[in-house]
């Protein structure tokens, strides 16, 4: 190999780390940070009702992202969610689950499952972009799977990202009374 290739193929490799390294970085600003304004918003609930951030001062707020209606992690987590709902109302917590699927995947979701909580469609994907939490899965644009402890101010409080949902409500629940305890 000529000495101009290895200089060519060192400069594209040092601009793919700057570039890889940029992305990531972007990605991380763009997750709203603890003592942060939590960003407002109105998207429609499973019944079609719009609902706002703003609606919900004086209460905790737990917004949480996931993925897809009715797949397995999904269930889980919302399962526990459900499950949870009595301690969560106990510490003046509201729990609002958002995707990007439609308002009537929700309905069914809620349907099929026994859900009564919010469940928010983000079908313009803007709310999840907002709280950078935009992913890809084989090609589709879905939520990913993070959560923003918002206090009764509306400032954010504890963020969560890539979180398991097997045990997260516990882990919500956890952070919330540390929290109050303060």
């Amino acid at each position: 190999m000529s000495r101009i290739s290895l200089l060519v193929i060192a400069a594209v490799a040092v601009l793919a780390v700057v570039f890889v390294s940029r992305s990531f970085a972007d990605g991380n600003q763009s997750l709203p940070q603890v003592g942060q304004q939590a960003p407002d918003f109105t998207l429609p609930s499973q019944e079609g009702k719009p609902v706002s951030l703003d609606s919900f001062r004086g209460k905790w707020v737990v917004l949480y992202f996931y993925p897809k209606d009715m797949t397995s992690g999904c269930t889980i987590e919302a399962h526990n969610f459900q499950r949870d709902q009595e301690k969560f109302q106990k510490a003046n917590a509201v729990v609002l689950g958002v995707s990007v699927d439609t308002v009537d995947s929700h309905k069914q979701f809620c349907a099929k499952d026994g859900l009564n909580f919010t469940l928010l469609s983000d079908a313009d994907k803007k709310v999840v972009a907002q709280y950078g939490s935009l992913g890809n899965y084989a090609g589709f644009k879905i939520a990913n799977r993070n959560t923003f402890l918002i206090n009764p101010e509306g400032k954010i409080a504890k963020v969560w990202t890539k979180v398991d949902p097997s045990h997260h409500s516990e882990e919500v629940l956890t952070a919330l009374n540390q929290l109050e305890g303060q």
